[in-house]
Formats: C-alpha cells, sequence, structure tokens
C-alpha cells in the first residue's frame, strides 16, 4: 500500500499496473523488452511468435495482467505461501496461476512448451544444483524462445552472474553457451537470452551434458530434475517463428503430434465444443443467474463480466472446450487438465496458446483453496474408474478448489452421473442431472457449491 499498487474503490481493490514490482512501470518494461529482441512494440511479441509464458514468481501479477492485455497466455507459478501467497492473489485477479516449484523436480509441463520465461525477483538460485535450474528452463523453452532474468538478488563474488575477471566468463555466460543459449541484451538489470534454434548445436557446445533418450521426452510429471538436454528429438523442434499463431493449427501442426492427435477427431471435437457450450450456457444461464443481484436481465442474456472468470477443465483432452470459449467471446481463462494415464494432448493444448497442465486427480491439485469459479469434466469420472483413488476424494478435492457459489459441470454416462451425484449431495452440493436427448446414455450433471456460514 506504501508504494500504492492497491487501491481500495468503493468495494473493489484495483491494481494499477504502472506502480508493480517493476521498477519502470510494466508498460514501459514491456516494451523495453520487445525493442531488446528487436521488436517494435509489445504488441509485436504475438507476431514474433511469443504466445506462451512461463512466469515464475508472480509478484502482484502486474506483469501477467499486461501479458493478458496483448492477448498473450502467461502461466504463473510461484511456491506456497502461508501468508501474503502471490498465486492466490493472481488466481484473485483471473490470472493463470498455480503452485510450483523445481528444486528438485521437473515442473509438470512437457518439453517445449513456452515461448518464453521470465523471472523477475523470483528468488531462484540461478547457479544452484551445478545448471540444473537452468536445464529445467532450457527443457520447457521452445526452439528460439526467450529467458528474461531482471532484477537479481546481489550474491557474493564467484556467483552466476558475478563480475566478470579479465577474459574469463562467469559461470552463467559459460553454461548458457553450452545449452546454446545466445545472449541478446543487458539493460540495467535485465539480461535476455535465447534458446538456439539449431538443435545439432548441441552437439558441438554441450561438453559433457548428454542428450536425454527419447522415452524421457514422455516423461514429464514431477520426474527428478536430469542434468541432460531434452527435446532435440522431437517432432515439435520447430522455431517459434516458424509457428502460426493463435488457436488455429495447421494440418501440418497437427500431424507433427503423431499418433496422439487425429486431425479429423480434432476437428470434430472443435466442433462439438462449439454446439456444447451454447448449450451449457443456455442451460447454466437462467440457474446461475436466477437469484443473482447483478444477473443479466432479458435483454443482456450473457454472464456479467467477471462472475465466472477462473475454469478448469478438468480432462482437457484437446482443448476444445477452451477454445469453444474463446470462439464465443467469454470472458473466462481456462486451466486445461491432461490427467496422468490418459492420452498426452498436453504438447497440443500449449501449442494451441492455451494454459495447461500435467496431473494426477488422486492427488491435490497445487493451488489455495477457493481459487475456480467452474469446473468442468468430461469422461473424468469413467477414466478415473480404476484409479486407486475414491469418487468421493474426487469430489472433496472439487470442493476444495471451489469458490463458494461456484459450479461444475459434469458429461459422463448415466451410471458415472448417478453416482457422482450421490457424492455431490453428500457434501451439500446443489445438484440436478440433465438429459442430453440425443438418444445416447451421456448425461449432464451440473452443481452449484451453496455458501455456507458457520
Amino acid at each position: 500500500m506504501t508504494k500504492r499498487m492497491m487501491l481500495l474503490e468503493e468495494n473493489q481493490i484495483a491494481f494499477h499496473n504502472d506502480d508493480g514490482l517493476i521498477f519502470d512501470g510494466v508498460k514501459d518494461y514491456a516494451r523495453q523488452l520487445a525493442e531488446s529482441i528487436g521488436l517494435g512494440s509489445d504488441s509485436d511479441f504475438l507476431q514474433a511468435g511469443v504466445q506462451t509464458v512461463l512466469d515464475i514468481g508472480c509478484g502482484f501479477g502486474s506483469f501477467g495482467a499486461h501479458l493478458v492485455s496483448l492477448k498473450l497466455t502467461p502461466i504463473c507459478i510461484a511456491a506456497y505461501q502461508v501468508t501474503g501467497s502471490q498465486v492466490q492473489l493472481a488466481l484473485e485477479r483471473g490470472l493463470p496461476a498455480m503452485l510450483g516449484t523445481f528444486i528438485s523436480r521437473q515442473l509438470p509441463y512437457p518439453s517445449l512448451s513456452f515461448d518464453m520465461v521470465h523471472c523477475a525477483r523470483c528468488g531462484i538460485d540461478w547457479d544452484g544444483k551445478d545448471g540444473m535450474f537452468i536445464i529445467e528452463m532450457d527443457r520447457l523453452l521452445k526452439p528460439g524462445g526467450y529467458f528474461v532474468l531482471t532484477s537479481p538478488t546481489p550474491k557474493e563474488e564467484g556467483s552466476l552472474l558475478a563480475t566478470k575477471k579479465g577474459n574469463m566468463l562467469t559461470p552463467v555466460e559459460d553454461f548458457t553457451q553450452r545449452i546454446c543459449w545466445s545472449l541478446l541484451d543487458q539493460q540495467d538489470d535485465t539480461l535476455i537470452w535465447q534458446k538456439t534454434t539449431d538443435a545439432h548445436c548441441y552437439a558441438t557446445r554441450r561438453k559433457g551434458l548428454p542428450l536425454c533418450p527419447d522415452e524421457h521426452e514422455s516423461l514429464s510429471y514431477y520426474q527428478p530434475l536430469v542434468k541432460c538436454i531434452s527435446g532435440t528429438h522431437s517432432r515439435r523442434w520447430t522455431p517459434i517463428h516458424n509457428r502460426s499463431n493463435g488457436s488455429r493449427l495447421t494440418l501440418e501442426e497437427l500431424e507433427i503430434h503423431g499418433k496422439c492427435v487425429q486431425s479429423e477427431e480434432f476437428y470434430e471435437d472443435r466442433e462439438f465444443w462449439r454446439s456444447a457450450l451454447r448449450n451449457y450456457w443456455s442451460l447454466l444461464t437462467p440457474l446461475i443467474f436466477s437469484d443473482h443481484p447483478k444477473r443479466p436481465g432479458d435483454e443482456d442474456p450473457l454472464p456479467p463480466y467477471n462472475m465466472v472468470r477462473n475454469m478448469m477443465d478438468m480432462n482437457a483432452y484437446y482443448g476444445g472446450f477452451n477454445a469453444a470459449l474463446l470462439d464465443g467471446k467469454k470472458s473466462a481463462w481456462v486451466m486445461n487438465v491432461v490427467p496422468v494415464g490418459s492420452r498426452n494432448t498436453l504438447p497440443l493444448i500449449l501449442d494451441q496458446g492455451f494454459a495447461g497442465v500435467f496431473h494426477d486427480w488422486c492427488e491435490p491439485f497445487p493451488t489455495y483453496p477457493r481459487t475456480y469459479d467452474m469446473l468442468h469434466a468430461s469422461g473424468l469420472l469413467s477414466l478415473l474408474s480404476s484409479a486407486k483413488c475414491s469418487m468421493m476424494d474426487l469430489f472433496l478435492e472439487m470442493d476444495r478448489i471451489l469458490r463458494p457459489e461456484g459450479w461444475v459441470v459434469l458429461s459422463d454416462n448415466v451410471g458415472a452421473i448417478e453416482m457422482a451425484r450421490t457424492h455431490a449431495t453428500q457434501i451439500r452440493w446443489e445438484a440436478r442431472v440433465i438429459d442430453l436427448q440425443n438418444g445416447s446414455d451421456q448425461r449432464l450433471l451440473v452443481c452449484q457449491k451453496p455458501f455456507l456460514k458457520k
């Protein structure tokens, strides 16, 4: 409050992005980054192939909020904090965020996931573990992607960012050269590296760093950190400036995902969700807003801005639900979850510019309580029918991360939906089964978590 980053305006808190943790203002800072990589302004990020950004350490969410205004997709990660949580604050602002650290294990994203990794005072000791943290960033960066490091904490002599002595390279310069990163620019406290687009570069520079075996490429759910170079054998090794922008991938871009994606099935899934979302909205609108003081009038049937904002697709498949929301111009973002054990479609989801993550639904999701307005899952209950955890465990976890008065929409076969309705009523949700009347055994379960006071 002393820097007036958060101001109380009537009954809401307003965040002033120009007064965030970045000293010169987030707009000037983003413009500076764009100019450092050869762009005219930050509005050119998309044209340059930068769409998905991993923001390590959310701060007040100012940088992520600015990226969203540029139609980019930031995903913020930060460690759990008992008080003053950056992740919780980012989620309250309606920004994609989740708890995550890579002290000993890889982050739950596949190789070649992000166009940019950003760290502004994120507290990571980049010279720790003999460079393994930087190797993890190299694993996540797409070819031609950028690593931005701003305002590093002053370190003792000998650290990665220590001052050079004579012609000797600092440890960070030496290591980034070994993994084929180029230092593009250094201004004040900001350094920007670019990952190579030449997969053969590693063969000449890596100096004892082996290439990861092919089977390692498919393992990215909290695996131990490894000291090997990932992604060079992947069919997805495509420079970011050679990819199409937006969520409409070309047929060639679909084909690089191999057996995990069938092009006809992908396009059918898109059409299905466009139609299904229209049906969902017509069903949910009278249910959600019938007794809400902000409910829309007859002349304005769309939900008021920010009432349903943080959404999660618990079994995202191809990301069709997210794509349908964008096509329908709904004011919401989606955390696309690909369950462990299902078909690995997360690379496709990330390549479309969506937020996504691997997760095992027998474990807690890495977020704080009461952080999502709506949870959606199609086919998840059937998928988990043979899992080691019970369906009640899943419902209790859903109840934990769902806001009071939040909504759950489940689509599955009759047997799974009836069992789910039983569990929903046991945890005091209001539940309604809807027959889609399309001749199939698929049913829709629409639930609302009530606002209960002690």
